[in-house]
Formats: structure tokens, sequence, C-alpha cells
């Protein structure tokens, strides 16, 4: 099969595709793209989701695009557009779930309606067997909004007809439960007979449907029969002769209940109010989401049957690469990355596309080579970029700040374990033991570990979670590799810690049983299978124990300093040198050249710029703590509840402001408030509710919550919150050429060091954006078109840098210089520069060079004490005095061009900071 070429991968921008900004709409931006120097778009998952989904995570087929964007017609012609502008599209997939619940995933339903005589029963990651007798065999669902007995005692559980007729389902508000067919006979036998032929044609219904027998061929045999029901049911007299027949079953009276509980009682389900899942659910989730249910995709028809649209839509040459979502929540990550990469191969022979996996890496983690994958989604260059921008000297005085004034620890780490212990025996109990479960079963096959109780072995395996330092092991057959093995023992010293001696033993039985020993030394059999299943299903709950208690609710609990609570960051880090950041390039570059470098994504807490920003509070860390005093004296007469917001809670609230305040955004502007005010709100209540110390998802208190509203609104909006808020706000405008500044350099070096930049939609212009949905808000393209048809004229963006243009203009002409010179940013090498002179500390250098081709880049780091009061974001080349970066080449008769100056600088031995940064805050220099 000839295929054209590949586009090759500069650059990707994410695009997140919903009912109210479809494939259609992006058509007409791909030029904007294309000349902004894009060469891949980035979509969001494009499989049928769920109605009216935000974020397509929720697929219900994986079988079609999604029509509410515009259906697989509408696909193709954005990539025919793409392929015009010489453009690829990676394209965003969801191994680990689907939605579940609803009445909108085909699967799930017939999954329901047969229970394991389903082709889906083996589809969905099910334990069928269970120690409890009422559920042994069944599936629970937790949908119901109260307790099984009360819905059904109040009516909220009714018995309808399917819509095509052909059968029957309990219906509780969105959600569907279909009635399996071997009990639809008592369904179909009326009392009150109606003509000879249309009872005789029931009758024989009903006795069909009673002579089915649970057996494989369970499906065949009553389909013709449901066809048939559907013919007799348009009839009208027989119709309404069923409907008056269901009303037997309406629970609200003493008879139809027991009919009705009788009824759901013969299903292969268990209905129950949806606060059973933290305890009792049988069947993996995406971490403790109710409505998403993980699939077995390491099982090949699951594989096929999941994956035929995208291998289609590959094979088209509609595809060009692919992202991998929660690569974590796989049984087997490794062998699941490394056939989908076989696949793919054979598909478009001879061309590699490009396959990333989303995976949160730990401190010291890297990811693994024999994945087959092209790397990362780039959660880590965000952290990396962090890192840079903190200033350690002060981390002491913010940390004081916040446990003096929040009484809470001002040590991130004792705050994630708390969570993660919170998250285990709340909303992951039902998980945790399952695992624990598992794990006894494979202490009772050994003699010598059979005395083990599932008590001591909950305790072990609670601690071994609670102090594991990465999202998960990767334990194969053979057990763990050096990486895992260094990563479990630090789990383990945590544990030993807490743990008393009484208790070591087991901690040394789990470490053996889960990777220790692979189960490949086990001979073939039950012994294996256990064990296996063991370590998968451990694999598969420190992922999402560490997700739930570090993303969605250490990050709400913890205020040292808000820039550093991001996901994928390790916030345990205040900052680190130059040198780290340089060896991290220089390691990225030998293992991963193509790896993804985002520092803005679909998931993060805080805009990249608003993250940028807060960052000089490290810089500035004795001037916040004087604002703070000020701001909570303003604050006091504004406190309607007693209690709400609690201490912690108004300084997160602060640095939030601090860090999100438009740069547009007056003190006096009455409707900007307003609409400013109701995006801090909706982050407001979901941040209280992931904290979980005063509110919660599962259990809100609408007191405490409303005491906040009411501050919120006071801070903002009130005529009586005026002061306060024109003090946050001098705050964050006097901060906000420094934050900008910080926004450049991470901006340049994503698109300058080893990787490939990825960048946002809508992070051409400032984002200070909050945490989704805030996130997700559609930018505005129009004026961003008309900003890159505006004369480029670097002097006037400075002046005007307020308005995004500045930031959109170092893009466009940085990626341009990567599509002029594609080898050398994509393989050139990667060679840190020494830096001398008063500010050396505050300047990161580097070189890249491939073959003739060379680019220095010049970035200033951590500048806020040289900006003094500057209304834009640059330093005055007199503040760098005899600042200078060494250059390891000569002249050679030419010269660096660089990026923005219409003069080219003559290389010597040294460039002066002062003179390659005296046009504009940084510098990336050509020599070709």
């Amino acid at each position: 099969m000839n295929l054209p070429s590949l586009p090759l991968l500069r650059a990707s921008l994410r695009l997140q595709f919903h009912q109210g900004f479809t494939l259609d709409d992006a058509v007409p931006l791909v030029p904007y793209f294309a000349r902004l120097g894009i060469s891949h778009l980035y979509a969001s998952p494009l499989l049928r989701a769920r109605a009216g989904s935000q974020h397509g995570y929720d697929v219900v087929d994986p079988t079609q695009i999604n029509p509410e964007l515009g259906g697989e017609a509408a696909l193709r012609r954005l990539v025919a557009a793409l392929r015009q502008q010489g453009m690829g599209l990676i394209l965003d997939i969801v191994s680990n779930h689907m939605a579940v619940g609803g009445s909108d995933n085909p699967w799930w339903l017939d999954l329901l309606q047969w229970g394991r005589l389903s082709p889906y029963g083996e589809f969905f990651d099910i334990q069928w067997h269970s120690a409890d007798p009422l559920m042994e065999g069944q599936l629970l669902l937790p949908f119901l909004d109260s307790d099984y007995g009360v819905a059904l005692q109040e009516g909220r559980l009714k018995l309808r007809l399917d819509d095509d007729l052909g059968g029957f389902h309990v219906q509780h508000h969105e959600h569907c439960f279909p009635i399996c067919p071997w009990d639809y006979a008592p369904l179909l036998r009326l009392p009150e007979p109606l003509d000879a032929e249309s009872s005789g044609a029931l009758k024989s219904l009903a006795d069909g449907f009673a002579a089915l027998r649970f057996n494989g061929a369970a499906q065949a045999q009553a389909r013709p029969l449901q066809q048939a029901l559907a013919h007799q049911l348009r009839q009208p007299s027989v119709r309404q002769a069923i409907d008056a027949h269901l009303q037997g079953y309406d629970s609200r009276q003493a008879g139809g209940f027991t009919r009705l509980h009788q009824l759901l009682e013969q299903q292969s389900y268990r209905l129950a109010s949806w606060r059973t899942a933290a305890d009792d659910i049988n069947w993996r989730r995406f971490f403790d989401v109710n409505e998403l249910g993980g699939l077995r995709v390491e099982r090949p028809a699951v594989f096929e049957a999941t994956h035929a649209k995208v291998f289609q839509l590959i094979e088209e040459n509609l595809v060009d690469g692919l992202r991998i979502d929660h690569i974590d929540g796989l049984a087997d990550p490794r062998g699941y990355c490394r056939k989908l990469r076989r696949r793919v191969d054979r598909l478009r022979p001879g061309q590699h596309l490009p396959i990333y996996v989303e995976k949160i890496l730990g401190a010291d983690e890297t990811l693994h080579r024999d994945w087959g994958v092209d790397g990362s989604t780039g959660y880590e260059f965000m952290n990396q970029l962090s890192l840079l921008q903190q200033a350690p000297a002060g981390q002491p005085l913010l940390a004081e700040l916040w446990s003096r004034h929040s009484q809470r620890s001002p040590q991130f780490g004792e705050e994630a374990l708390q969570a993660r212990q919170q998250i285990l025996n709340g909303s992951l109990a039902g998980d945790f033991e399952n695992v624990a479960q598992a794990l006894l079963q494979v202490a009772r096959l050994d003699l010598m570990s059979r005395d083990l109780t599932l008590g001591a072995i909950r305790r072990a395996l609670q601690e071994l979670i609670v102090h594991f330092p990465v999202y998960r092991t990767y334990i194969g057959a053979q057990g763990r590799g050096p990486q895992d093995q260094r990563f479990f023992q630090q789990a383990m010293d945590g544990a030993r810690g807490r743990l008393s001696e009484t208790d070591w033993p087991v901690l040394d039985c789990l470490e053996r049983w889960l990777g220790g020993q692979g189960w490949r030394r086990q001979p073939p059999g039950r012994a294996r299978k256990l064990l296996r299943h063991a370590c998968v299903r451990f694999q598969q709950l420190t992922s999402p124990a560490a997700a739930k208690a570090v993303e969605d609710t250490a990050f709400y609990r913890s205020a040292v300093l808000l820039a550093r609570n991001d996901v994928g960051f390790n916030s345990e880090q205040f900052s680190a040198p130059i040198s780290a950041f340089h060896s991290a390039c220089q390691q990225r570059l030998d293992s991963f050249p193509d790896n993804l470098l985002t520092s803005a994504t679909h998931d993060h807490k805080r805009g990249e710029d608003s993250r940028a920003r807060l960052a000089l509070l490290s810089e500035r860390a004795p001037w916040y703590a004087g604002q703070v005093a000020s701001w909570r004296l303003l604050a006091a007469p504004l406190h309607q509840h007693p209690d709400a917001p609690s201490a912690g809670d108004e300084l997160i609230l602060y640095q939030t402001l601090l860090g999100s305040w438009p740069l547009d955004l007056q003190a006096e502007d009455q409707p900007g408030l307003e609409r400013y005010a109701q995006r801090i709100w909706q982050w407001q209540l979901k941040a209280l509710r992931e904290a979980k110390l005063h509110s919660s998802w599962a259990a809100p208190n609408p007191d405490y919550e409303e005491g906040v509203q009411a501050f919120v609104s006071a801070v903002l909006v009130s005529p009586q919150g005026l002061a306060l808020r024109q003090s946050l706000a001098a705050a964050a405008n006097s901060i906000a050429p420094g934050g900008a500044l910080n926004s450049l350099a991470q901006t340049l070096l994503r698109m300058t060091v080893p990787g490939v930049p990825d960048l946002y939609q809508g992070n051409d212009f400032w984002d200070f954006s909050l945490v989704d949905p805030d996130n997700r808000r559609l930018p505005d393209y129009p004026a961003r078109h008309r900003a890159l048809d505006s004369p480029r004229d670097p002097r006037q963006w400075l002046a005007q840098w307020r308005d995004g243009r500045i930031k959109q203009g170092l893009i466009a002409r940085t990626l341009g210089l990567r599509g002029q010179y594609p080898q050398l940013f994509q393989r050139g090498s990667y060679q840190p520069l020494t830096v001398l002179g008063q500010e050396a500390g505050r300047v990161l250098a580097f070189m890249r060079e491939y073959q003739e081709q060379r680019a220095v880049v010049i970035v200033p780091i951590q500048v806020a004490g040289l900006l003094d009061d500057s209304a834009i974001p640059k330093v005055d080349a007199q503040r760098w005095g005899d600042t200078r970066v060494q250059i390891p080449f000569t002249a050679s008769g030419r010269n660096l061009n660089g990026l923005f100056s219409t003069g080219a600088v003559t290389p010597h031995k040294e460039l002066l900071i002062s003179a390659v940064l005296q046009d504009f805050p940084l510098n990336l220099l050509i020599q070709h």
C-alpha cells in the first residue's frame, strides 16, 4: 500500500472538542494554526461519548465518531483541511474505561440484561465471585439516589417497556436496568385475556421466554421472541393491556413492591445506593467514578473491539499519532503498548506514528524504554519548568506563613499521607478490600503463611500503599525490575516505620508476593493465577489512590505555594537548580527525544501563566507575608459566618486570586468583577469539596459552603470589600510583569529544549485559567487571528504586553525557526553553557548543535530582584552588568542571528547578556 508521507511532528496543539466546539468548527482555524507553526492538531477523544460530554473520556460506543462532534464526515473534512497545510492529527484514545450507567452504552446494557452470558461479560473488569452470598454471581449497580428499599418503596424504580418494544427495563432517573428475557413470562401472562389471537400469541411468547435455558444459546433463542413481542406490541390494544399489567409492579403498593423486588432479585445485578460503591464495589472503575467502568483491554477480543475504529482511521491515513489516556489503569501497560505499536506499524508500513502515554512520573522515575512508545504527554516537563522558577530562599518563610495561619503541616508529604489513608478508607475502600482479599487467598495457599489474618494483611497493605513514592510498579511474570525495586523498597521502609514490629513479617510476605518473586516461579494452576491476580489488582489500586489523594485532595489542602501544586508535579520538592534542568533535558534527548513538552493541559489545576506569576511569591516572600497580614485584617469584617472560610481556605483563595487576576480587570469594574466572581466561585466550590475537610462531594456541607460563597462575593463584588479588592488587584499587578517574564521564559524553553512542544488551546495568549471546567473554555480565536495579522514589532509587543501578542509572537517566531531547522531542534545535541558574572545565577543558557547548525538559547530566571517596579516584563540591560555566557565555538565567519533583533551578534568566546537581551527579554540565536 502506497501511503503519503507522514507530516513531520514539530509542534502539536491540543483542542478540546465538544458539542459547543465541533470538528467543523476547527476547520477554519487550521490556517491560523499552520501560520502559528503547529504541525499537528492533538484532539481530545473523538469516539462517541455520553451526550453533552465536555471532554470525551466517557465513551459509550467506540465503534463510531461522536455525532455530536459532526461524525466521521466532519473528521474527514478536518483532516482534509490539515492535509492542505501539510499538517497531521494526533488522537487521544481511552483504553482503560467506558461510560456506564445511564441508558446509552449498548455493551453495558447487554451485560446487565444477560449477565455472564453476554459477550460483553468479560469486557468489563468484574469480580463475579464474592465471599458475600448476596453478591455471588451478581454485579453491584450503585446508581440509586437513595437506599434500595427506600427507592423501591417511594416508586422511583419503574418497570417500563423498552423503546423498541422488544423487552422490559426498570427506569431510575437517567438509568436503565434491563430485565433478562427469561423473566418476561410473568410480564406477558395477562390476568384479563385479549382477543383470542392476541392472547394466544402472548401466551406462546410467554412459554417461549420461560423455556429459555441458561446457556450460550440463550441470546440467539431470545432474539426472534423479542422481535415477535415487538410486533405484537405495535397493536394498541396489546400495548395498553401490557402497560396496565405493569401497573401491578408499582412498588408504592404492597403487592407491587413484592413483585418488583422479586423480579429485580432474579437479575444478574443488584441495585444499590451510590454510597455503597466505596465499600462494596465488585468491578473496577476509573478512580472512584461510578459512571466509568474499567475495561479488560488486555484480552484480545476487548482490544480488537475497542480499537477497531481507531485502527480503521489509522489505516485510512486519517490519524497520524495516538495519545493513550491513563495508561496506569491497565493491567499490563507494557504489553498493551507493545501490542499497539506492532498493530500500528502493520497498518502504516514504512511510517512511524508516534504513540504517547499519559503517565505521571514520580521523582527519579523514568518511562520504560521497552514499551515501544515515543514518550509521555509531558507532565514531568511542567514540573521541571516550575522547579526552575521557585527561589529556594523563599521556602522557609512561605512554609512558616502557611503553617502559622492554617495550623496545618507545611510538609506536603504529610498532607499526602493523610489523604491517602482517607481515600483508602473512604472512596476506594471497596477496591482496597478486593486487593486484601486477593492477598489473603495467596496466603492461604502456603502452609508457611496461611495463619496470616485478613486484619494483618489490611494493616500492612494500607501502610505500603500510603508510602508508595510513585503511582505504580510494573510487575511482570519474572517480578519487579530494578527501578520498581527501588520504589517498592522506599514504600517498605516507610511502612515499616509506621507499623509495629509484629506486622513486619506480613510486610515481608507482601514484598515477596507483590513482585519480589514473579508468578512464573509458581507452577501453572490456581496458585499462579491467584498471585498474578493479586499483583494486577494491587497495581491498579496504587495509581488511583495516589491520584485521588494527591491531585484531588492534598493539592486543595496545602498552599505553601500553589504554583507547586499541579498534575504531575513532585510537590514535596520546592525548587531545583539549573543543573537539574539541564540534566533532565540531556536525559530526554538520550531516551525519548520526541517526548511531548507541555506547560498546560486540560487537567491542570491552574493556567501556565498563573503558575508563572505565583512563582514570584518565592522571590518576594517577605512582601507576600506582609500582604497576607494586611488582607486578613481588611477581610475580618467580611466574614458573615464565624467559621467559614477557615484560615487555610482564606489563604488558598488569596493565592488563587493573585494568580488568576485578569490583566485588564480593575477593582471598580463591576460587570467584570461579577464575571470573575462566577469563575472563582465555580473553582472555590470544587476546591472545598476536593479538599474534603469542611465539605465533600459525598457529604456536602451547605452551611460552610454558603459562608465561603458569601465571603467570596464580599471580597470581589460588594462595596464593603472594595479596600481589600483594591489591595489584591494592586498586589497582582505588581507581580504581573515578573510573572509574564517567567511565562515567556517557559514558553521559549518548551520550544527549544529536546522534545516536541505541545501548546494547549488558547495558550498562544496569556492563560490565567483555573481547574476544569474553567480551563476548557473556548478561546477567542478571532482575536488571535487579528493579532497574528498585525505588525510584528517586538517593541510594540513589550509596550502592550498585557494583550498577549508578545507571547503569540514569541511562539510563532520560534516555531518558524523550528520549521527552518527541523533536525537542529529535533535531534541536535544539548549542551549547557557556563554563565559568569554578577547575575550568573539568574540566567539559563544552552546550545543545540546539529552538523554545522547551532542555536544558543538564553533565558532569565528568578529575576524579580532585577525588575524593581518595572511595568514591562523585561530586565533593563544595564542591570545585567558583567553577566555573560561562554560559548564553545568560534565565529568561523558566521554571525549569530537573534530571535527578533535586526542586528547580528558576532560570536567570540563570551556573549554579554546586556547585549543579547537588550531588545527583548530573552533570546534564541541561530548560526548556520
